[in-house]
């Protein structure tokens, strides 16, 4: 264990040195590497190609000016990027994220995670991320499409069907991808499938929308099966109140669960009547159209609203982080632990802070990292992929079976790699299946 822990050192160390700063990509290396060393340290084929070392390096990162006019006619500069990671299975495949937020730490650490994600749905994608510091909100319809076209102007000449494929994410949904992939075709003359999360009018997917909130459910669901559970009768805190947290909400109920939490920035709200289908279709207007607060809500259903705080307090069975990164930190997870949390099912990217997962550790909880959770709204965009390259589209039921079967087999890998005496360490279990098929893939190809 010791030895173990010197090379994890030196790996960081070094690491760190090359990137300085860079704190959230750090963190999400560190989380891998951990896992990683030990699995490869007999393992002398992996060590002497340097596997590792080359995985935590992108292929490449593309920075951009982006120049737009707004409605005043003032000239507007932003920044784009677009991290393209690995692409030792199948084409760069990630998001594309408008956030003030966004830096090249962010997508880095989302690049790197999407292969390790990718890698966990069986489907030929490698990983890669992007965005800008964009803010959508606030802008009118004429200036997020000007924005949108100038973005993926420049950015068209980095990706391709067979090359690299982004999709939304935060701050980019059907609106923004409809603009992009406008621009695109315009420009290249062809109608290929380089952009998905499209309108299904022009070769989308049905359940794309849906798809990252079911597959933590489904995640969730396998897990407790795996233990001799269900999700039927069990309370449910879920975190955030967007597509992820709402779709969550929506299958908890199908499945018998009883959701009593959401959350946004101002704050959450505590239900315990339960948040049932009436509710949360006001919550998807509250959003959507009225771009409103979670605290009205509580107004709207006589419940209470907590200011600032996160939901981690409430006693429950099942735990569904969907909001954003580092949301449960060390304190909030000896709350769910206290509160008689069973398992943890993570619908956000990397929501639980290194000393909050080794809580959950020692707690034995059952905890699916995101890596593996929330790897359903990828895989929905793979399966976006396979229907455009196909020419053909799927019903609804095909493509729910589909993303079933998927989630099905990122559990049964995580059960592969991760099980042990007292049960399945789904972090360990994700991050060693993640990381072998990219690693082997990387060795046939030879020093690249």
């Amino acid at each position: 264990m010791a030895e173990h822990t010197a090379e994890l050192e030196r790996f960081m160390h070094g690491l760190m040195r090359r990137n300085p700063n860079e704190h959230e990509f750090h963190q999400a290396v560190q989380e891998v590497a951990t896992d990683i060393i030990p699995y490869i340290a007999d393992k002398p084929e992996y060590q002497e190609m340097q596997i590792l070392e080359r995985m935590a390096e992108p292929d490449r990162i593309i920075i951009f000016r982006v120049c737009w006019q707004d409605d005043n006619n003032n000239v507007r500069v932003n920044r784009g990027m677009r991290v393209q990671w690995n692409n030792a299975i199948g084409p760069y495949k990630g998001g594309i994220r408008f956030h003030p937020s966004v830096n090249q730490s962010i997508l880095k650490f989302l690049g790197f995670e999407q292969t390790f994600k990718n890698s966990l749905t069986t489907l030929p994608m490698g990983g890669g991320k992007g965005g800008s510091d964009f803010n959508p909100k606030g802008k009118s319809e004429g200036e997020v499409m000007r924005f949108c076209q100038s973005f993926i102007t420049e950015l068209s000449r980095h990706i391709g069907p067979d090359t690299d494929v982004p999709a939304g994410d935060i701050g980019v949904g059907a609106r923004e991808v409809g603009f992009m992939f406008g621009q695109y075709k315009r420009l290249v003359n062809r109608f290929e499938g380089v952009l998905t999360g499209k309108a299904l009018e022009f070769g989308g997917s049905e359940i794309r929308t849906e798809a990252t909130g079911y597959g933590a459910v489904y995640m969730m669901r396998n897990m407790l099966a795996h233990a001799g559970e269900s999700i039927d009768g069990k309370t449910c805190v879920v975190s955030g109140s967007g597509n992820v947290a709402t779709y969550t909400v929506e299958k908890l109920n199908e499945f018998g669960g009883k959701v009593v939490t959401l959350s946004d920035s101002s704050g959450f709200i505590y239900d315990p009547a339960g948040i049932d289908a009436e509710k949360l279709a006001w919550v998807g207007e509250l959003k959507g159209k009225r771009r409103g607060r979670i605290s009205e809500y509580a107004d709207e259903f006589g419940c209470e609203f907590f200011e600032g705080k996160r939901p981690w307090g409430i006693p429950c069975d099942l735990a569904f982080p969907c909001a954003t990164q580092n949301e449960i930190s060390e304190e909030d997870a000896k709350e769910l632990v206290k509160g008689g949390c069973k398992a943890i099912s993570e619908g956000a990217n990397m929501p639980s802070d290194p000393e909050a997962i080794e809580v959950f550790r020692e707690a034995n909880l059952l905890h699916a990292p995101s890596k593996a959770a929330n790897a359903g709204g990828v895989a929905v965009s793979g399966l976006e992929m396979s229907q455009n390259s196909l020419r053909i589209s799927w019903d609804r039921k095909e493509v729910d079976d589909h993303l079933q079967r998927i989630m099905g087999r990122i559990h049964d890998q995580c059960v592969i790699y991760g099980e042990h005496a007292n049960g399945v360490d789904y972090f360990k279990g994700a991050n060693i299946a993640g990381f072998v098929k990219v690693a082997k893939s990387m060795m046939a190809y030879g020093v690249l």
